[in-house]
């Protein structure tokens, strides 16, 4: 599978409007900054799939890129710090938690988590009402370069034991960086590995 031949699919503005598509969805989220438009650029080894902005809050719709007519990675508008209106933040977290509760093909939500921070509250609650609403997902660490690697580690570490303490199975976690690649390769093998796995059973 080569998602460097991943294309921009359509922005929905509201769940109902997802009714065409039939693939599996790997969706991202994360606080806003957090890195997520420059890490779907980096999977996708294209430098503008997904809109980057120095200015939190880029992402303000479901955007859907196909892979090869056999997936959806998905990003969704980013959670925390972005400088929108407090209406406008409502209709995002609607938007989030709508998609996320009653997309049919919904595979897994990936959070992305600062790992140059220590664990941070908005991302561990985040965590802990997916898995009180059974909604599948995992962990991705990013910025793993923008700190000395035993700062990095020790962030990590912390998150893992929070997570501990949520979960009685770990969920999946990658560590990765945009700007090096680090764990861009395992995450895309990772995924291909889940859509052989449906292709199969189907």
């Amino acid at each position: 599978m080569n998602f460097a031949k991943a294309q921009f699919l359509r922005s929905y503005s509201r769940v109902e409007q997802i009714t065409d598509n039939k693939n599996p969805e790997f969706a991202f989220i994360g606080r806003s900054n957090v890195g997520k438009s420059s890490l779907i650029n980096a999977l996708t080894s294209k430098k503008d799939m997904a809109k980057t902005s120095a200015k939190p809050g880029k992402t303000q719709l479901v955007n859907f890129f196909d892979v090869e007519n056999t997936l959806n990675l998905v990003d969704l508008p980013g959670y925390g710090y972005a400088k929108v209106s407090k209406q406008k933040r409502e209709v995002f977290e609607e938007l989030i938690t709508e998609y996320l509760l009653k997309s049919d093909n919904l595979f897994i939500v990936f959070t992305l988590i600062d790992a140059a921070i220590p664990p941070q509250r908005i991302d561990l609650e985040f965590m802990a009402w997916c898995g009180e609403h059974r909604v599948p997902v995992g962990v991705i660490f990013t910025k793993t370069d923008k700190k000395k690697p035993k700062v990095v580690e020790a962030n990590m570490t912390a998150f893992e034991d929070e997570l501990n303490r949520l979960f009685e199975h770990l969920p999946v976690i990658f560590e990765t960086s945009a700007n090096t690649k680090r764990g861009i390769e395992t995450l895309s093998e990772w995924i291909e590995e889940q859509v052989n796995t449906i292709i199969h059973k189907g």
